[in-house]
């Protein structure tokens, strides 16, 4: 195994390739450190997104069913959405989506995690939020592109959910596990 320092690759250009209004797809021409040469690389630049982890007063975990286009299927998740340029931080925008998505909101909003969606082609970061004693105190206030449906799950169906197959989305099951590390404390 080789045991050279890895170092960061420099950007010499970028061109912006695409805009998608969720995304943008640019072209950067990078030098390797090691050998001296470029080369291009696309990147994904997205918003950073938030999810949250919403247990209520009486240990459930709130939870969201909706139509995912990319699958063509439809999902259990946790709430969620994208870190919109008006909220001061992921916290926020964590509490707002809750909030708008299921009507809940409780106590404690904290972040438990953070982590890099696909690091390889994509430039956001996916932050996981905990709010704990939540409580149904709102109407939902969905986007026109969104049809959510509510779920309230007992806490020790979850992993059970995750290992069948029932919790499939990738950054929901990475949140899931940082509140499973989170309660392990």
């Amino acid at each position: 195994m080789s045991s050279h320092l890895i170092r960061p690759w420099l950007r010499q250009t970028t061109k912006l390739l695409a805009d998608y209004r969720i995304f943008t797809i640019r072209n950067d021409i990078k030098t390797s450190p090691r050998t001296g040469r470029e080369h291009d690389f696309f990147v994904i630049d997205c918003p950073n997104w938030v999810n949250v982890v919403a247990v209520t007063t009486d240990h459930r975990l709130v939870m969201v069913q909706q139509f995912r286009h990319g699958t063509d299927t439809v999902d259990l998740e946790i709430p969620g959405g994208v870190i919109d340029s008006e909220d001061a931080s992921p916290v926020e925008a964590g509490v707002r989506e809750l909030r708008e998505e299921t009507g809940y909101e409780g106590r404690g909003a904290r972040l438990i995690g953070s982590i890099s969606p696909n690091p390889a082609i994509m430039s956001n970061q996916c932050f996981t939020l905990l709010v704990e004693d939540c409580e149904l105190k709102h109407p939902t206030e969905l986007d026109e592109g969104e049809d959510i449906s509510l779920r309230l799950l007992d806490l020790e169906e979850i992993p059970n959910l995750v290992a069948q197959g029932a919790i499939r989305h990738a950054l929901v099951v990475t949140a899931l596990y940082y509140f499973e590390l989170h309660r392990r404390g």
